[in-house]
């Protein structure tokens, strides 16, 4: 199924319009006057630190879009619903296919991913356990994104895209969470919809919206093949506000972007080995540092069967480790709160099959508070234990994994990476160390990226 006018393509539309507006200006720039300018550019606008740092990816990736010689680029769009949680950010409930030559969009148009799907042969087994709760028996498009790393499942996504027949060979691809519209709404402000109820704001729009096409339409009287007429309707209204911003709200929404960018709510792969080396620098790419060296820890969600219930669980994580011991000892837990009280069409027990990614050569303990026996994998040098997990409705539960370190973990000098998930933000980590010498030092954080604690 086609569409022309849904609320993801104005998003994405937008999302190209702000950062490239931006990108664009540093292009000319650096076109017509030398990259020797871009320094003084940095001067003179209020960049932070970080940011001053990503010019020279956003230099490439302007570069890459608005100059194609005349050729068309072609990006493949993943829009990620993270209130289904995935390990790449959300279930592909749709997906666009953007084409843009010289700067100008000249074709964009969003596909039904279960429809697509329908067209890619059943020959594909799917990864544990999606067949076991799912009831799946072929692996698809719509699932493609089962790794926490963006560029493993970008590329499986053009590859079922090929296998469902698609007649596209994709430039780059592009992954967005249902959190960048909140984004969107955080700069234009609320809006409403003639001849609807409510007003849209940053903080409810999701949900609002979700509300609307799944039970709302009804009441209203509305045919259920029109109940998503309203997106296109409110795309109109948040386009009408970005084209009117002054000045000042479109740097805004380009802050945004890259908050968005930096929370791997946008992710960014491409074919070209250069740009991706520049997404991968600036850390846009959702790359699994496979490379890191020393201690590791990743927690990594797949709601599985849950519906929509992510809106509503909450999580933290505790991280405690312990070098004063022969082996060194680490134990991570994952507090989750179910804060939905009721089933409704949105929300019911939550099951979801968490991986725990930590250095390879850590060897199990014990693990409590899951609800099926431990897995084992690897991804690009590091090891995972896997366990399906379930909180009832009103619920809390803590899952606990007890594990030994690498005997030749540095003690002295000690690492650690924390790598947050795509599509979900905010989590609260607390983080206790028994170093060598038997003191004790706490580091509390709120993951929103990834987060390093170094040399201590």
């Amino acid at each position: 199924m086609e569409s022309k006018h849904s609320i993801l393509f104005w998003i994405i539309f937008a999302l190209f319009a702000g950062a490239f507006l931006f990108g664009w200006f540093v292009y000319w720039e650096a076109k017509n006057q030398g990259l020797g300018a871009l320094s003084g550019l940095v001067e003179k606008l209020p960049f932070s630190e970080s940011l001053t740092g990503n010019i020279s990816a956003i230099g490439f990736l302007a570069d890459a879009v608005m100059d194609t010689d005349g050729e068309d680029r072609t990006y493949l769009i993943l829009f990620q619903n993270n209130l289904e949680l995935r390990p790449g950010g959300g279930f592909i409930g749709s997906f666009g296919i953007l084409k843009v030559n010289d700067g100008k969009v000249i074709d964009f148009a969003i596909h039904d991913s279960g429809n697509f799907d329908g067209r890619i042969p059943d020959t594909i087994a799917p990864p544990y356990p999606m067949q076991e709760t799912l009831g799946i028996k072929s692996w698809k498009l719509r699932d493609s994104n089962w790794e926490p790393d963006f560029q493993l499942n970008a590329k499986k996504a053009m590859e079922f895209y090929a296998l469902g027949q698609g007649g596209e060979v994709f430039d780059g691809v592009v992954g967005i969470t249902a959190n960048v519209l909140s984004s969107f709404l955080r700069v234009t402000g609320p809006i409403e919809i003639p001849g609807y109820p409510g007003t849209y704001t940053a903080e409810t729009a999701v949900i609002d919206l979700e509300y609307q096409v799944e039970k709302g339409y009804v009441d209203q009287g509305i045919e259920a093949g029109e109940r998503k007429s309203v997106m296109g309707l409110l795309g109109d209204q948040v386009l009408s506000k970005v084209r009117d911003l002054p000045p000042q709200d479109l740097f805004a929404l380009f802050q945004v972007i890259l908050d968005d960018l930096n929370k791997k709510d946008i992710q960014l792969y491409f074919t070209d080995e250069n740009l991706e080396d520049q997404v991968l620098s600036a850390g846009w790419a959702g790359a699994f540092d496979g490379a890191a060296p020393d201690d590791f820890v990743m927690a990594v969600d797949a709601n599985l069967n849950s519906w929509k219930s992510d809106a509503v669980v909450k999580r933290s994580l505790r991280y405690e480790v312990d070098l004063s011991t022969e082996i060194p000892k680490a134990k991570a837990t994952i507090h989750y709160e179910h804060t939905g009280k009721v089933r409704d069409f949105m929300t019911k027990d939550y099951q979801t099959f968490l991986r725990l990614y930590v250095p390879d050569g850590s060897w199990l303990k014990a693990v409590s508070g899951n609800a099926s026996e431990p897995v084992f994998g690897q991804l690009k040098g590091k090891k995972y234990f896997g366990a399906l997990v379930h909180v009832p409705l009103g619920a809390s539960k803590d899952v606990s994994f007890e594990y030994d370190l690498p005997k030749d973990l540095d003690r002295n000098f000690y690492d650690l990476k924390i790598q947050k998930q795509a599509g979900v933000n905010d989590i609260p980590v607390s983080i206790i160390i028994t170093k060598k010498d038997g003191t004790k030092m706490t580091q509390e954080t709120v993951l929103n990226q990834d987060f390093i604690l170094s040399k201590q």
